[in-house]
């Protein structure tokens, strides 16, 4: 088999020389894996986060990741991001505002002299579980659910390749597929998307957000920081995922497959006019 030229490979992916073992064959040949780079994220010279990360979308990333971690109120405090390959990864520098300087020490400033923390940046519950607006209500039918599943893997040109990446994809209420954001990391790939959204005006009111990993309580999070009003996922949510989408106005769905899905909130927004039966 021949080796596909690094010039068609989509930025993100490495081919490599592999051996498969099948029956008691084995086969040597070429393969594609996802490439996974370390990414700092740098606040007007202040590291904050290194992040594992394919190396695509960085701008999308660096203004997804400070909206939705809280350290950007708004995409006006973003002023630049540069964009630098060094020796043991990428370093994303962000020219922020004052205010976004100033939490993130005062954040930094909480952590002094703790050994550890279960989730890197928060010191409390109240970090952990921010205090969001609750999202606008939307409905979107099963046609639209199921013609974003159907279509979804068109727009997946790494996973295709490589197995290994998740997406986070923006569709129309009628449920075409319209940017899509791709990552090793489930939750890179949703910043990715956010910020793209954010950065290209997209009104949270007319789409939803569909995914392809679990709908884990910060990926909830995410979507009720964006505004949008539905979240539909291929994997299970949480309990505290759902706990978070009730309390919010986040229609949540789970385990999407071709004609199903399971609404774990506020179920009548999907496919409205449909009435549930109850199983026992």
């Amino acid at each position: 088999m021949m080796n596909r030229s690094a010039e068609v490979l989509p930025l993100g992916v490495s081919e490599l020389m592999v051996s498969t073992h099948k029956a008691g064959a084995v086969q040597t040949r070429a393969d594609c894996v996802a490439q996974e780079v370390p990414v700092a994220l740098v606040f007007n010279g202040i590291s904050h986060a290194v992040m594992m990360a394919s190396p695509t979308d960085l701008h999308d990333f660096a203004l997804g990741f400070g909206l939705t971690e809280g350290l950007l109120a708004s995409p006006q405090e973003l002023y630049g991001v540069e964009q630098i390959d060094v020796a043991q990864g990428i370093e994303l520098r962000l020219d922020v505002a004052a205010a976004c300087e100033w939490r993130l020490k005062e954040r930094r400033r909480t952590l002094a002299g703790r050994t550890g923390c279960g989730l890197c940046g928060t010191d409390s519950l109240n970090q952990v579980q921010r205090d969001l607006q609750p999202v606008t209500s939307v409905n979107v039918s099963a046609q639209a659910i199921h013609s974003a599943e159907q279509h979804l893997r068109d727009w997946q040109p790494m996973q295709q390749l490589t197995g290994a990446t998740h997406a986070a994809a923006w569709a129309s209420l009628a449920g075409q597929i319209l940017h899509v954001r791709e990552d090793v990391g489930r939750h890179n790939a949703l910043d990715k998307l956010i910020g793209h959204l954010t950065r290209s005006g997209v009104d949270a009111r007319t789409g939803f957000v569909f995914i392809t990993s679990r709908a884990s309580f910060e990926m909830v999070q995410k979507t009720i920081c964006f505004g949008a009003g539905i979240l539909a996922a291929v994997s299970a949510p949480t309990a505290l995922a759902v706990e978070v989408a009730q309390a919010h106005n986040l229609a949540l769905a789970g385990y999407v497959r071709p004609h199903s899905w399971v609404a774990y909130s506020f179920a009548e927004r999907f496919d409205a006019g449909v009435q549930p039966s109850t199983l026992r």
